[in-house]
Order: structure tokens, then sequence, then C-alpha cells
């Protein structure tokens, strides 16, 4: 494989529209966003998701990190396993894995190459004003592979919302919702129940769900939908439950806390956290709990306890309170929204040891700044106000340092990207303090590489105009 043919075909791609990079329209009824040319896309493929068995998991926060929990645990139990995630951190192949080990670049260039034949066709037949979209070729060419590749069960990720999503097209074998917070709301709607009725799209009718949405509003319009489709439900709290116990401090270095889990079918018993935080215990219960459905359902699908324990134990899930470095402790988490920076927030205080803390921040222009920094800026005695380079949805540093002081932060100083903001954070802050990047996953992405040192295609492509 060259490396020529390898760029061409990434830029292909990308050439295509890609919300991740411009952001969602605010009207989710365009006809871009219609599965009726992804059902068309897919036939014309031979429908390969109907020779897959598939957890479809949505959710305003936790989808990623349950639906990597479910694709271990099978994978674990001898159970060839996809898992479809996105965004990726540094490289598309990433959101195409098999038992823990994403496609090779010359794989990459083959499934491209096999899909857009299809793909033509289709916007040949249905002409639309723009043509198939970055997420809806890459759906297509995740379901295809996967199937190609004779896996049994596949952890398929929404990418956003849930009823207008493209991977709104399969058939699954149970369906899960992880949490419901606000997020998207030009898209989505601006309530819990706007954006609980969108997330519940992904009912089916007669197929099981397993629910992890406590708060009244939208759960009751979850429950809504599965009643007007018949969808058995298992809920968090009635169902299965979990109880968190976190480390015991003082600590001297971070550590993951434990959880109790108990489901209808089985008494998980205590277990040792795969991810650090209350919110990640919460995470780990419902996809035992899919396990759970799936088992009940699928027998030959069914995973065991001891399985379980194998898979956790070897999760990686880059980007999610990561631990990269030490002296100072250097963490970098993708929280982008209110709801995940406060998650963040509980988990330095409960699984982190408590010292000196600097915040280096920047965030996309949709996000809720204000909010945002309200969650993380008491635990941190300095700021790096930065921004990410590789991505046009960016805030600029100055307007992050603006809000730091009118809500009355810590010492903020700004840095022009992430390179920079690390180098800033390592100076003003101790080797025995702690250093935590957040406020989105593309400057944890790009952060990340700059820590580990990775070169190569970026996370997100430069503009194609």
């Amino acid at each position: 494989m060259s490396t020529d043919a390898y760029r061409d075909c990434i830029d292909r791609l990308y050439a295509r529209l890609d919300y991740e990079r411009v952001g969602m329209p605010a009207s989710a009824s365009s006809i871009e966003l219609r599965l009726a040319r992804m059902r068309r896309l897919l036939r014309q493929l031979g429908d390969p998701q109907h020779h897959l068995r598939i957890v479809h998991v949505a959710g305003t926060k936790g989808k990623g990190s349950t639906s990597t929990m479910i694709a271990s645990a099978l994978s674990a139990g001898g159970i060839k396993t996809g898992l479809f995630t996105s965004p990726h951190l540094h490289r598309l192949e990433e959101r195409f894995v098999i038992d823990g080990a994403m496609m090779d670049p010359s794989e990459l260039i083959d499934l491209y190459e096999s899909v857009l034949p299809s793909v033509e066709t289709v916007e040949r037949q249905w002409p639309a004003p723009v043509g198939l979209t970055f997420f809806e070729v890459t759906t297509a060419m995740g379901l295809l592979h996967f199937a190609r590749s004779g896996c049994r069960a596949v952890a398929l990720e929404v990418g956003m919302g849930g009823r207008l999503d493209s991977t709104n097209v399969v058939r699954p074998a149970v369906s899960v919702i992880t949490s419901i917070s606000l997020d998207h709301v030009r898209q989505l709607g601006p309530t819990l129940g706007h954006i609980a009725a969108e997330k519940g799209g992904i009912l089916k009718r007669g197929t099981p769900a397993v629910i992890g949405v406590a708060e009244p509003e939208p759960r009751d319009v979850i429950h809504a939908i599965a009643r007007a489709r018949r969808c058995p439900i298992r809920q968090i709290g009635v169902d299965f439950e979990c109880s968190y116990e976190p480390p015991t401090p003082p600590l001297a270095r971070p550590d993951h806390g434990r959880v109790a889990v108990r489901t209808w079918r089985r008494d998980w018993g205590s277990l040792a956290c795969p991810l650090p935080g209350e919110h990640q215990a919460r995470n780990l219960a419902v996809a035992l709990a899919a396990l759970d459905a799936l088992g009940e359902s699928n027998p030959e699908l069914d995973v065991s306890a001891e399985a379980v324990v194998r898979g956790m134990a070897g999760l990686q899930w880059p980007a999610r309170v990561e631990v990269v470095g030490e002296a100072p402790w250097l963490v970098i988490d993708g929280a982008h929204n209110v709801a995940s920076a406060e998650a963040l927030a509980e988990t330095l205080q409960s699984c982190f040891p408590k010292v000196p803390r600097t915040l280096v921040f920047g965030t996309s222009r949709e996000k809720d700044l204000p909010g945002q920094l309200r969650a993380l800026l008491p635990l941190f005695e300095a700021v790096v106000a930065t921004r990410f380079v590789e991505n046009p949805r960016a805030v600029d540093p100055e307007t992050v340092a603006e809000a730091v002081v009118q809500l009355g932060g810590p010492p903020c100083v700004i840095a022009a990207d992430p390179t920079l903001a690390l180098s800033e954070a390592r100076r003003i802050t101790p080797a025995s303090g702690l250093i935590c990047v957040t406020g989105s996953l593309f400057l944890a992405a790009e952060a990340r590489a700059s820590v580990l040192g990775l070169r190569g295609v970026p996370a997100v492509p430069r503009l194609v105009t």
C-alpha cells in the first residue's frame, strides 16, 4: 500500500460533507438527514446489517464508553465482535474495530473502493442538494466490514440523536439509551424531553431496550415510545442497579474505584471499574444489562462473568479521563458539554490525589462555554485557554479567557495551540500537581498526539474547499 493511495482515499472521504467538522444544521429534517437513501445504499451493498447481531447504543454521554465495554466483554467471551464509534481521535480506522484491533490502512482503501460504486449509483438515482455524507458512507463501510469479516456481534454507537441518525437503519438485537442531557439543542430540541424523543427514535418494535436514563422527564418520554412500539424495557433503578464504591482517600495515585452491579438475571458482584468515575460505573451497569438482554434472547451470545472481568481488565478508551503522564499527572478527557464536564469534575475529586491543578481548556463554538467552565473552575488553581487547530469550529482562546475572568476563575493565560498550552501548563504546575486537558474531543486528540508524539493523518483533516 502506498502512502499516496491512502492519502487519496482519506481526502476523497473527507471531501464529503462532514457535520463533525462544520456542525449540524439546525433543521434535522433536511434531506441529507433522511434515512431512505441510507437504506438504499445498504441495499446496493447486499444489506450487510442483516447478517449482524447488533447492540445499538444511543445517549447524550456514555454511549462510546458503553459500546466499548459491551464489545470488549463479547470479544473476551470468544465472540468475534465489531465496534463502530465516532468521532475518531487520530486515524479514521479507529472507527472500525474487531476484537480490539482497528483495520489496516490497506483494508480501509479496499473497503472504500468496495462501497464507492454503490455510493455513486445511489447519488445518481437519488439527486439531492449534497451527496451522501461522510458519516453515511463510513457507517455503510463499517457494517460491510463487520459482515465481511464474519463478526457474530456488533456494538454500534449512534452518531448524534438517534431517530434520523445514519445508524438507525439497522434492526438491532438490543437497543440501549445510556443517558439524556442537554447537548446539540439546535438540532435535537431545547428540553430533555425533546432530546429523549430523538434518542428514543432508535427503539424498534418488539426489540428489547436497556435504559440508563433515570431523570423523570426524559425517562417518561422514552417509556412512552417503548410502550407504543411494544419494546420490553429494562430500566436502571428497577430491573438493574449499581452501587459505586469510590477509592478510599487519601490517594497517592489515580484509582478507578469499584462498582457492585445486579441485574434481573444475575448478581455480578463487585467489579473493578474499567474506567475512572461514578459515571463510568453507571455505564458499566448499562453495558452489563445490555449483555444480559442480548444473552437472554440470543443464548449463543451469552457471556460469563469471567469473560466480563477479562474484557474490562484489558479495556482501553483513549481521551476519557486518560492518564498519559505523571510528575505532574497529565489527564486528557474529551468532555464537551455541561453534563460531561460535571462528571469529569466529580471524577477528578474522587479518583485523583488532592494536588494543585491546572486546567487546559478549549471548546467548540456551539457548546455551552460558561456552563462547562462553571463545572470545572472550582477545582483548579490556574487555567491555560487554548484552541484546537485542525477544525474550524474552535472557539478562540481569547473568548475562553474572557469567560474565565467573567466567572471569577483562577489566573488564566492564553496559548495559541495545544502544544504551546501543554508547555505553559507544565511551566506553572508543580511536579506533584495535575494538568487536565478538556473541553472537546478535538482538543483532546490534538493534545494527545502532541504528548505521545503521534504523526501522520490528523484526527480531523484540513478543510477541503
